[in-house]
């Protein structure tokens, strides 16, 4: 299993996760190849999500040849994706290559960068969709975005989750990047969640953008810029 437990957070040190990373990373890597990465690193993160937080159970197969015993993952059709709009959109595409049959949420949330940040570091953050499906106690709700900074939008997300679903069997926040002031942030508010990244940055600059991080992926993903 390539999940390992730094305190603070887990973190995906499976290869293929840290070289897609760098590639995201590089300011040399297009719209279309990053959009593409973002994919990519969604599937390998559902994967390791599998591996490292879902059950497995024996069950008898009938091969051609003669009965047998398998394994097979338990709670597949357990899995609740919640896309925050809108830098998670392809990352979440990624993600259901792994979970093709999750039920799928969207809250559409963006921080006031014009307000700038408070005394506390944080930014006023502005929801303007929200729609969840039904979350059950038995489900494995992951909610995701590709940078997890202040850590003010996924405390507003996990806010109106939690509402919905206050004691699911699993409640995963992940992310491709994060500072440790946003997993110091969602870990004090949510304690609830497992906090997945691939990546631990170093600090954050003092426009609230992660560094060395990879930019605005929502920008970079849509090429809106």
């Amino acid at each position: 299993m390539t999940i390992e437990d730094r305190g603070d957070a887990y973190l995906v040190t499976h290869a293929l996760a840290k070289d897609t990373l760098s590639k995201l990373r590089s300011i040399e890597t297009e719209q279309v190849a990053f959009r593409k990465g973002l994919v990519k690193l969604g599937r390998i993160c559902g994967y390791e999500i599998i591996d490292g937080r879902m059950e497995t159970e024996y069950v008898e197969i009938e091969t051609p040849l003669e009965t047998t015993m398998g394994e097979r993952v338990k709670g597949l059709d357990d899995v609740v994706i919640i896309n925050v709009l809108r830098a998670a959109t392809p990352f979440v595409e990624g993600l259901l290559k792994a979970f093709p049959r999750a039920r799928q949420g969207v809250i559409s949330a963006s921080r006031d960068e014009e307000a700038g940040r408070d005394e506390d570091g944080q930014f006023p953050i502005t929801i303007d969709y929200v729609k969840l499906p039904e979350i059950h106690e038995e489900d494995t709700v992951i909610v995701a975005d590709p940078m997890l900074a202040t850590g003010s939008t996924m405390c507003a997300v996990l806010e109106h989750v939690q509402e919905q679903a206050p004691d699911p069997e699993h409640l995963i926040v992940l992310s491709a990047v994060s500072a440790p002031d946003g997993l110091l942030r969602v870990g004090e508010e949510v304690p609830a969640a497992d906090l997945l990244t691939v990546a631990i940055d170093d600090h954050l600059d003092d426009d609230g953008f992660i560094v060395p991080g990879l930019g605005d992926a929502g920008d970079r993903a849509f090429r809106t810029t």
